[in-house]
Formats: structure tokens, C-alpha cells, sequence
């Protein structure tokens, strides 16, 4: 019982710490922290026990947030600067994702049934810059001012679009494709510059918040996207690549609204100006960020439950792709729909998740959205199994309804891991965090490609329809809902 209360400690110790280094230099009074914390925690000599622990615990596995004393902001209703950063991120991934549902969508009725094996091909083409420029992203974050990379990325955003519209009049898949990882390459430089500037423009007590509805707005133009794309297409068909081009058109009208909004951004300091790159970071994980996820073995538990969530999303999307298309053989609107419904649910479980945070880590949410996760895909592998052909109407709102509780359930699971990762670094860190981020979860996204590749090919063999893939995903969640059972802490750092 002693070896585990002095287990329980030594972790709450660590967590204290990451918080603790963030506000030191600015003489804000710490509860927790000790006088004789060294200034370098990476340092040969640093030990985490000279923090004096808190016996503390808290059954609903939460843990307060740290708030942010160097500014008297604005509240986050009245912040200009953030509803700007929301905007802009918004419109971001709205264009990404209707692109890529219009090249997913052209994959599958281009070249009949066989161009769903372009499907993963496309998802690795958009995925993988993210895990070899995850890195070096969260380096820039670092480095160089994050307003100004939003900014930047926002026109890159323009120049991408605009090759989207001359890619679908050459003709043929692989142009179309082309352009889908050139806007992977922006969005991986986007990622950890929108993430890692939250914590220094906002008070530490909105970031739970801030966080919701980031996500909240993140998923809903993401699914929203996806979604207007398959009625898009379907409208334009009768023009066939002349239409596809007016779609782009429209994307590169969003993305020169969204660089205006990107401008509202607040300035903040460079965290690390004098930082130096190393081959290392190529990775997305230098010595210090290694040394923090060394120390805080709770981080790293975060990030790979991030990771499989965005395994989980990514399969999801393709799967209900060729559910739709093909094994229920309803259209490509009607199947952009039952994507729409998950989006729906995503932003109502982000903002539940952020009331029911209030300023607090709470990871009892997590294991709570994992197992509406489990439900969920189970009961759209009976659905799927039981439904007559053709499908009839009800059905399909069947169907739609629970991919609805099956958002809901992942806007609640993912909120929290987001929130906490963006507080354990110190400052100098965070940029390099969040391109770590970046590059476990788009580890997640190739993964599914692949996976969903193999998959397809199995059931093919199996001669078993592509639903049975709902059951594979659950019993993927199923270990978070059953193990992740983070310490029951509670870090009691000054509030204001």
C-alpha cells in the first residue's frame, strides 16, 4: 500500500512540475512547488521529487487546469482574437476535407467499383506529410512567430486550391491526388502553429473552452465538408469535369476568406528565438520533448490514445464511404449524409465535454466516450447485417442516428487528451508538442489507410460485405474503455 501511495505521489509530483515551470518566471505563487526547483527540469541534476506532492484524489479521475497570470485578457465571448483564430481554422479544414471527400468521391465513381482501392491511397497521400513533417512544423512553431505561420499557411491554403482546379481539368486520378498531399503539406505546417498558440493567447481557464470549440468547429467542418461535397458532386455531375472545377473555385473563394480572418489573430512572443534544428526533429521528437514524455509516462499514454482515436476516424470516413456507395447502394449525397450525422455528434460531445470540464482535465470522459465509442460501432454492425435490400428510409435515419451517438461519444472522448496536451509542456515546448502531436495522430491517419486497405481485401476474399469492419474498430477501442486508468489526482496551482 506504501510502495503505491509513493507510486501515486511520485506521478502527481511529475504532473505538478510541467505546470509549475511555465509560471515561475513570473514569480506567480506557486502552492505546490518548493523553493529549490532548479530553472532547467531537463537538467543531469533535476530530480521531480523535490516537488512536494499532493496526497490528494479525486474519484472522477480530474485534475484542476493551471491558469495563466500575465495578462488581464479578455474573456474568451469577448476575445476577437480567438473567434478570428476559430474562423480561420473553421474555413481551414471545411476546404481540406471538402477537397478531400471530392477526390475520395471521384476515386469511387471515376473508375467504377475498383477505384475504391484508390481510397487509401488517397488517405496516405494526405497523411503522410504529416508524419515525416510533424517535426520540423513544430520546430517553425517554435522558432518563428505563430501568427505569422498561420498567416502564411492561410495563402499557401490559396495557392493549393487554385492547382485543384487546373488538377481535374488534366484529367485522370492522379493530379487530383497530387494536390490532396500538397494541401496534406500545408495542414501539417497549420497544425502545430493552431494548437500551440491557444495557450498564449488565452487565460489558462478558458483553454478547456477554447478547446471545445475548437474541436467542435474542427469536426463540424470536417464531416460538414465532406458532407457538402457528395451533394456538390452529385449536382454537378451532368458537367462532369467542368463542375468538379467550379467546386474548386468555390475552395479557393473560402480559403482568401479565411486568410482575411487569420489576420484577427493575436501576436504572440516567439517562444524559442534562438532555437537551433537538429536531424532529431525530423521525428517530431527532440531530446527535450523526449525527456518530458520520459518523465510524464502519462503524456504518452494521452498521445497514443490520441493517436488510435484518429485511426478510428480515419478508417470511419472510408468505411462509410463504401458502405454507403456501395454495400447499401444509396447514393453519394444520401452517404455524405450519414457522414454529416457524425459531425453533428462531434459537436455536441465538444461542447458538452468543455461544460463538463469547466477548468479541469477530466479523463473520466475519456473512458466514458470510449465506451459509447464500443457501443456504437457495434450497433451499426447489426444494422448494417439486419437491413433489407434495397434499404428503406428508416433504415437510414437508423443508421444515421447512431452515427450520431458515435460522434457525440468521440467529441467527449477527445477533448480532454487535447486540453492536456496542450498544458503539460513548458512553454519553450509547446510548438514542439503539438508537432508531436501531429505526427502520432497522422501515424493513426496512414494506419488507417492501410488497414483499411488490408481490410477491404480480406472481407473480398471472405466474400463478407464492408460493415464488417464496425465490429473491428470497436474491439480497437475496446482496450481504452476497459485500461485507461490514469492517476486520481488533483494539482491544487494558484487560481485568480
Amino acid at each position: 500500500m506504501h510502495e503505491r501511495d509513493s507510486e501515486k505521489e511520485r506521478t502527481t509530483g511529475r504532473l505538478i512540475v510541467s505546470a509549475a515551470r511555465r509560471h515561475e518566471k513570473q514569480s506567480h505563487r506557486l502552492l505546490t512547488v518548493v523553493p529549490d526547483v532548479g530553472r532547467d527540469r531537463f537538467s543531469p541534476g533535476h530530480r521531480s521529487d523535490k516537488v512536494r506532492p499532493l496526497a490528494t484524489s479525486n474519484p472522477d479521475m480530474s485534475m484542476s487546469m493551471p491558469v495563466d497570470p500575465a495578462e488581464n485578457r479578455p474573456s474568451l465571448s469577448r476575445d476577437r482574437c480567438f473567434w478570428g483564430m476559430t474562423a480561420t481554422q473553421l474555413l481551414g479544414a471545411f476546404n481540406d476535407n471538402l477537397f478531400k471527400q471530392l477526390v475520395l468521391l471521384y476515386c469511387l465513381t471515376a473508375v467504377g467499383k475498383q477505384g475504391g482501392d484508390y481510397q487509401p491511397i488517397a488517405f496516405f497521400l494526405f497523411s503522410i506529410p504529416f508524419v515525416f513533417g510533424s517535426g520540423f512544423s513544430g520546430f517553425l512553431a517554435d522558432r518563428y512567430s505563430k501568427r505569422s505561420l498561420i498567416v502564411g499557411c492561410k495563402f499557401a491554403e490559396i495557392a493549393v486550391m487554385l492547382a485543384g482546379v487546373f488538377a481535374f481539368g488534366m484529367g485522370g486520378l492522379w493530379p487530383p491526388l497530387l494536390v490532396l498531399f500538397l494541401m496534406g503539406l500545408q495542414s501539417t505546417v497549420f497544425g502545430p502553429s493552431k494548437y500551440g498558440i491557444l495557450p498564449e493567447m488565452l487565460r489558462a481557464r478558458d483553454l478547456p473552452s477554447a478547446n471545445g470549440i475548437i474541436q467542435m468547429t474542427t469536426f463540424v467542418a470536417v464531416i460538414f465538408g465532406g458532407a457538402l461535397a457528395g451533394f456538390l458532386k452529385e449536382l454537378t455531375d451532368e458537367h462532369k469535369v467542368a463542375g468538379l472545377q467550379w467546386i474548386c473555385w468555390g475552395c479557393v473563394g473560402l480559403a482568401v476568406v479565411g486568410t482575411l480572418f487569420s489576420f484577427l489573430v493575436r501576436r504572440t512572443p516567439v517562444a524559442v528565438p534562438d532555437l537551433k534544428f537538429t536531424p532529431s526533429m525530423i521525428l517530431g521528437i527532440d531530446r527535450p520533448t523526449r525527456a518530458l514524455l520520459r518523465e510524464d509516462r502519462i503524456a504518452v499514454k494521452v498521445l497514443l490514445i490520441s493517436s488510435l482515436f484518429w485511426f478510428v476516424g480515419g478508417t470511419c470516413q472510408q468505411l462509410v464511404n463504401e458502405f454507403g456507395i456501395y454495400q447499401w447502394g444509396i447514393g453519394e449525397a444520401k452517404t455524405s449524409l450519414l457522414l454529416a450525422s457524425i459531425g453533428v455528434g462531434i459537436a455536441f460531445g465538444c461542447v458538452s465535454a468543455s461544460l463538463l470540464s469547466k477548468n479541469r482535465i477530466n479523463f473520466g470522459l475519456v473512458t466514458g466516450g470510449a465506451w459509447g465509442m464500443v457501443g456504437c460501432l457495434g450497433s451499426l454492425w447489426l444494422i448494417a447485417r439486419e437491413a433489407p435490400a434495397p434499404v428503406p428510409e428508416a433504415w437510414i435515419t437508423a443508421a444515421a442516428g447512431v452515427l450520431l451517438l458515435l460522434g457525440f461519444s468521440a467529441g467527449i472522448f477527445v477533448v480532454p487528451l487535447q486540453v492536456f496536451l496542450q498544458v503539460c509542456p513548458t512553454e519553450d515546448l509547446k510548438g514542439r508538442m503539438m508537432g508531436t502531436m501531429n505526427l502520432i495522430n497522422f501515424c493513426g491517419i496512414v494506419a488507417s489507410a492501410l488497414a483499411f486497405f488490408a481490410l477491404r481485401n480480406l472481407w473480398a476474399q471472405l466474400e463478407l460485405p464492408i460493415s464488417w469492419t464496425f465490429p473491428v474498430l470497436a474491439t480497437v477501442v475496446l482496450p481504452v474503455a476497459l485500461l485507461f486508468r490514469p492517476p486520481e489526482t488533483k494539482t491544487l496551482i494558484g487560481t485568480r
